[in-house]
């Protein structure tokens, strides 16, 4: 019991979000703790590894396999059985061909061979061409043609973004035996390549290179998504489901286990985590990596001014972490280790590696790490306790043991709420039995008030019957000659 009379929270060092090799970039998980940038460098030289690996075990296969078959000539003459090392040395000569034919990279695309294709090969790659198939979206259409009117301010140099930007989609829709770490690897050499080019015609003016680069990961990617995100060749569906198995075992912890500086009695933070809540949820919607980042962009600010209202000053980062995994608990995401990925593998990599956005994807990756990890050392408890809430006997809300569970006093605000709404409506349920009852009432008296003045009125007609005289016209026919004037006679005027 005395050993978690004290909370300790959950504290994550700032070193620990920046890159291993020390580059003073972001890091990432997914890129073993490393920056995108120092990434690609690792996987690029351990991809060469592999690959002069595989040229050596092909040469030193080939060599076995001529020494055995010049032996078998010296020895006696060849038998059926041998007529095998000749299709031997071609699969092997296949699968080495296959490795190196694999090893692809966007400087093929802008290479002048690419570019002086015919325009039979041409426009049979063009019938494949997302941008120019029958069954676009309106949405991707959209895209294109606001990409378009933003490459029009451009001028020359907008035309031939364009081009490229198209020349790589078409060899992207022809190249469908490609990996996922291949297609990311295709994806960030163009936009290295575009970068490069741009900073070059804008003179080193990085705000405009920012600008126009956005759009093209824009366009690019609306065309890309339907056969990048959470392809069916990778294990990212089932990390989904884990995930969110995760999630939904552990509904039970509290805002006080997490140590989460948010009070959501107060109804501005309320405010806030509901709408912190609603942008990671919205995330999933989003087909940009860029868009993706910015929902996590804002459900973090919202987190920060819940945190800031608590406490009434401003958040640190080591507030914002616990509260961040609260989040994520509560909204459980749709996808998130698919958005994570996606956003991992085809992001601009300078957007992940600084800025406000790099941060807070960084801490959303740390806190899906936690999450995955979460043990009872992780949230104050005994390992029985741990235990009984994750198999369901038992809730932190009805801990009934002195020592156990939760402090006294700490309750889930959701539950609190909860219980209230029971009451209120059980107050609703009583008020609205004794209003019927009342209502019922009020009819009765009307009936009984209806047939009492009906009989009262009966009654006094019977006892004093009403006698109405007859009445004579004025003008009568058989009188008309008593009551009326004589008639006017003509009277003549001697003139």
């Amino acid at each position: 019991m005395s050993q978690r009379t004290e909370r300790r929270g959950i504290h994550v060092d700032q070193s620990d979000l920046l890159c291993k090799k020390g580059c003073g970039y972001y890091g990432n998980a997914a890129w073993q703790g490393l920056c995108s940038k120092c990434w690609r460098e690792e996987y690029q030289r351990v991809r060469q590894k592999q690959i002069q690996e595989d040229w050596a075990l092909a040469e030193k296969l080939q060599r076995e396999e001529e020494a055995a078959y010049a032996s078998s000539q010296v020895v006696s003459a060849p038998q059926p059985g041998h007529a095998t090392l000749a299709p031997f040395s071609k699969f092997e000569e296949k699968k080495t061909n296959e490795k190196t034919r694999k090893v692809t990279t966007v400087k093929k695309f802008f290479s002048p061979s690419s570019r002086s294709t015919s325009k039979k090969e041409s426009s049979e790659t063009r019938s494949t061409s997302p941008s120019t198939s029958r069954h676009a979206s309106i949405e991707a259409d959209q895209v294109t043609k606001d990409f378009v009117e933003f490459l029009k301010n451009l001028q020359r140099s907008g035309r031939e973004i364009h081009k490229q930007c198209r020349i790589f989609l078409m060899n992207m829709s022809t190249k469908k035996d490609l990996s996922t770490d291949e297609m990311s690897e295709c994806v960030q050499d163009f936009y290295q390549n575009m970068t490069d080019r741009l900073m070059s015609h804008f003179k080193g003016s990085s705000e405009s290179v920012e600008q126009v680069m956005d759009q093209v990961e824009k366009y690019i990617m609306s065309r890309l998504y339907k056969s990048v995100f959470c392809p069916e060749i990778t294990d990212d569906e089932k990390k989904d489901l884990a995930v969110q198995e995760r999630i939904r075992a552990l509904h039970w912890v509290t805002i006080q286990m997490l140590c989460v500086s948010m009070d959501e009695e107060i109804p501005e933070v309320s405010e806030n985590v509901v709408k912190a809540i609603t942008d990671v949820i919205e995330m999933d919607s989003k087909k940009v990596p860029r868009e993706k980042l910015a929902c996590i962009t804002r459900c973090s600010k919202h987190i920060f001014s819940a945190i800031r209202i608590t406490k009434n000053e401003p958040a640190s980062a080591d507030d914002f972490l616990p509260a961040l995994i609260y989040i994520v608990l509560k909204a459980n995401p749709p996808r998130l280790q698919s958005n994570i990925q996606y956003i991992t593998r085809f992001c601009i990599p300078s957007r992940l590696m600084t800025g406000e956005d790099g941060y807070y994807f960084t801490n959303l990756c740390c806190a899906v790490a936690f999450i995955e990890k979460l043990d009872a050392q992780s949230l104050n408890l005994s390992q029985d306790e741990f235990e009984r809430y994750m198999s369901g006997q038992a809730s932190p809300r009805y801990s009934t043991s002195e020592g156990e569970g939760l402090h006294s006093g700490e309750t889930n605000p959701v539950l609190v709420q909860l219980n209230h709404n029971l009451e209120l409506l059980s107050g609703l349920c009583s008020r609205q039995e004794a209003l019927m009852k009342s209502a019922q009432s009020l009819q009765a008296d009307l009936l009984s008030w209806s047939e009492d003045v009906q009989r009262e009125v009966h009654d006094i007609l019977q006892k004093y019957p009403l006698d109405i005289p007859s009445t004579v016209s004025a003008i009568d026919a058989n009188n008309m000659d008593d009551n009326l004037p004589s008639p006017l006679k003509p009277q003549v005027f001697a003139g």
